[in-house]
């Protein structure tokens, strides 16, 4: 009887889970328990290897602040994931408080740290130890979203590229977590490359905040989420973070065109 060289197509049922036993465990907690624990053993590396500019009942102030912060702006942010229509519903709105954003993860958590340090009276910045712990997190963590598969709602829109992923719909899609995860690993070395370098206190963190809302902004056209105007919710929060960013931007730019000028007159 003649066989077939052609080996059947692998397909992933999603959403995705890890076995022992008779004990299952949804893949997405796994690597989301990786990520805040990969991302606390940075922390503490860069904290030992570089130092800490406040004290320890300050930066455990900013760590409470920062994950209550966080907890909360990623989901009420995760509404602009809705239409505007749906927004005037609270029936409509009430599943997408279920969900969590990144980008309102990292936008609550700013707000209730600056709101921390001013209680506590700290003039410091604080958020340069948090820059690469944040971006090995959502490396490791949106490798969990693409295993959740389309509950997730990280995904992309349909894709006639070979990378394409079925979630289970029949539809071929952008698998935009893993783009994510990539990207965030390239971030990741150029956050680490940057602390270890002379810069100015603070400019870490903002580094990395400006990169990611730039690639969040570039990202999520490729994702089905409603459009408020020309951009998705989520855009237009990124689009914010980058006008109250402007000034450190700016301030980047001159002083890159100083140093060339510099060069060039050497």
């Amino acid at each position: 009887m003649p066989t077939s060289n052609v080996a059947p197509e692998a397909v992933i049922q999603f959403p995705v889970y890890f076995s022992v036993g008779d004990v299952h465990v949804h893949l997405h907690f796994v690597f989301e328990m990786l990520a805040y624990t990969a991302g606390f053993l940075l922390y503490r590396r860069l904290r030992e290897s570089f130092g800490d500019p406040v004290s320890d009942a300050t930066r455990w102030t900013v760590i409470a602040a920062a994950v209550g912060g966080a907890a909360i702006g990623a989901r009420l942010l995760n509404c602009l994931t809705a239409s505007p229509q749906d927004l005037l519903h609270w029936q409509s709105i009430a599943p997408y408080l279920a969900g969590k954003t990144i980008v309102g993860a990292l936008i609550g958590g700013l707000v209730a740290v600056e709101l921390a340090k001013h209680f506590v009276g700290e003039q410091v910045s604080t958020g340069d130890l948090f820059a690469a712990p944040i971006a090995l997190g959502i490396a490791i963590g949106r490798i969990g979203c693409f295993f959740e598969g389309l509950p997730d709602q990280t995904y992309g829109v349909a894709t006639s590229l070979p990378w394409g992923v079925d979630f289970g719909d029949g539809i071929r899609r952008h698998p935009t977590q893993l783009y994510e995860s990539l990207f965030a690993i390239l971030l990741l070395a150029f956050l680490v490359r940057m602390i270890r370098q002379p810069h100015r206190n603070g400019d870490v963190f903002k580094a990395f905040m400006v990169v990611y809302m730039l690639w969040r902004l570039a990202i999520d056209s490729l994702k089905p989420d409603p459009q408020w105007f020309i951009l998705t919710g989520i855009q237009w929060a990124c689009c914010c973070m980058l006008l109250y960013y402007a000034p450190d931007i700016f301030r980047w730019v001159a002083a890159s065109h100083r140093a060339a000028e510099s060069y060039d007159q050497v």
